[in-house]
């Protein structure tokens, strides 16, 4: 089979499953129908993302097992039937828990397939892989906010559900038909290429949990996704209420954020096939401490605004491409599933942790604090040596005794 199908079937999924950051295109419309307030409607949104995330973690274990083809394929229909459901809500628990719990569960059930089987299928090129995968997820919202702007005026908000259900039924299956976990028997791995092949040590989850380095590498995500998601989830607050842009010229960072957050996944994600994770993960650390502490004090304009928020969009992107690469480099790839299950659980932590920030504190404040958190991640990255496993340290201390 050649990997590159493996690649296409990841993108493909990606990108529908990436739509979900287009939500906000239905709270005007929702609110306008039902009468419900902004607020209830926007809970939707982050009833979605908590669940995707705790779905990762039972995901991830399930696709070690039987692989990435049934689960992504289980997921698709999940996503696709929760919104087909949601096209029938009338109140905001059933839209909860269609679309929020429902199609949430889908997206988490599917999101670790696709980066699983890449990073096996590609040991020689982890990070670069891992952000082409990833890269689908970031461009989703923008590929499909023309095709939801398109739904909503011309069928009504809750037949673009049913719509766009069906839409993301259809293409997530197709493509989870593309995942396979790359040959295992003596006999297979004879015959296929060789830098398919994974010479890594493969922790268990619970021996992961044993390293000092999943708690640093953790922290440290939790760090580079809150500091991202504080700036582009109030990018446009930020324009108005900071730079003094109207409504209109700071609307224009959420499309530059969204290229530039694709960006970063793939170039990133190849920089640290070269000059390795930890290097690559300090410079992003670096550079995203230097534009927080400028948005902090400097002075920004329209030009100014919209670079430091790209930027930002562009480190963030590389620390989604590269925590998928880290684990399977540190952990392994018999088990990156659930192994990068629990690692992603601090993005959802700062899917939350982030915006709330902001919401307690004045922008200024709260991008000092971003600052501190990523120059605090730089040393944690210097910390972060690849572990051993009990058993090779055991019998190194062995090997040393008995040579002495």
């Amino acid at each position: 089979m050649n990997r590159w199908l493996v690649v296409l079937g990841a993108v493909i999924i990606q990108i529908n499953l990436g739509a979900v950051y287009a939500w906000s295109l239905f709270n005007q419309p929702l609110i306008d129908k039902f009468g419900w307030s902004r607020e209830d409607v926007v809970f939707t949104f982050s009833i979605t993302i908590a669940t995707f995330a705790l779905a990762t973690i039972f995901a991830g274990r399930l696709q070690d097992k039987i692989g990435p083809r049934w689960v992504a394929t289980i997921g698709g229909l999940l996503l696709g039937i929760g919104l087909i459901l949601a096209s029938e809500a009338t109140t905001l628990l059933q839209l909860y828990f269609f679309y929020g719990v429902i199609g949430g569960i889908g997206i988490g059930m599917t999101y670790v397939c696709p980066l699983s089987a890449c990073v096996k299928w590609f040991p020689d090129k982890r990070g670069f892989i891992s952000g082409v995968a990833v890269a689908g997820f970031g461009l989703g919202g923008l590929i499909y906010q023309p095709v939801i702007g398109y739904f909503i005026e011309n069928t009504g908000v809750s037949n673009s559900f049913l719509y766009l259900g069906i839409i993301y039924l259809l293409f997530v299956v197709a493509g989870a038909q593309l995942l396979k976990n790359p040959p295992t028997t003596t006999n297979e791995v004879a015959n296929s290429d060789k830098t398919n092949m994974d010479t890594a040590t493969h922790f268990t989850t619970k021996q992961m949990l044993g390293t000092y380095q999943f708690y640093l590498l953790w922290v440290m995500f939790l760090f580079g996704s809150m500091s991202g998601l504080m700036v582009i989830s109030y990018a446009v607050d930020i324009g108005v209420s900071v730079v003094n842009l109207d409504i209109s010229q700071a609307a224009n960072a959420v499309m530059v954020i969204a290229l530039f957050n694709a960006a970063g996944r793939i170039v990133l994600g190849q920089i640290s096939d070269r000059i390795g994770r930890m290097n690559t993960l300090m410079m992003i650390y670096g550079l995203t401490a230097l534009i927080m502490f400028y948005m902090s004090i400097g002075v920004m304009n329209y030009v100014t605004f919209l670079v430091a928020v790209s930027l930002i969009g562009f480190c963030f992107g590389g620390f989604l491409a590269l925590f998928p690469s880290v684990t399977a480099d540190y952990y392994g790839t018999k088990n990156i599933g659930s192994n990068y299950g629990l690692m992603y659980q601090a993005y959802g932590v700062s899917a939350f942790a982030g915006p709330f920030i902001i919401k307690v504190i004045p922008f200024t404040q709260a991008f000092i604090i971003a600052g501190l958190i990523s120059v605090l991640a730089i040393f944690m990255a210097r910390l972060a040596e690849e572990p051993k496993p009990k058993e090779k340290v055991a019998s190194l201390i062995k090997k040393e005794v008995v040579r002495s």
